[in-house]
């Protein structure tokens, strides 16, 4: 369910470090202009909050008319692999999400890369 916020988005972007879940939508739409100067009004944006424990995760997109909102909050003492770097914010692919949903870090160094073939680089 919250990868389905994720589809069709052309760029996703993680705030790293943790995230004060006492903010609601107002509040992390200003996190988004003030602190990372990106526009939290496009569509094809989705944004990725963590919280300190690193249980719980809230995803911020918005839709046409209004704000989508959805947390997902893990239960018996599982955490998210979350990047530590504070008052950053990281692009990722959707790749990336389904990953970090999983529970594994979102750089996986054994995952094998988009290989994009073309007339030019074909031997075909």
């Amino acid at each position: 369910m919250m990868k389905r916020i994720a589809e069709g988005a052309t760029r996703i972007f993680l705030a790293c470090g943790y995230t004060d879940f006492r903010k609601q939508i107002p509040g992390l739409v200003a996190s988004v202009t003030l602190s990372f100067k990106l526009d939290p009004y496009n569509g094809d944006f989705v944004f990725i909050f963590c919280n300190r424990k690193r249980d719980s995760i809230k995803v911020l997109r918005y839709d046409q008319n209004g704000f989508l909102l959805a947390t997902k909050k893990l239960l018996d003492d599982m955490k998210f692999q979350w990047p530590r770097t504070p008052d950053e914010v990281k692009e990722i692919s959707f790749q990336q999400v389904e990953w970090l949903l999983q529970g594994l870090e979102i750089e996986q160094k054994k995952a094998h890369h988009q290989v994009k073939i073309t007339g030019e680089n074909s031997c075909f």
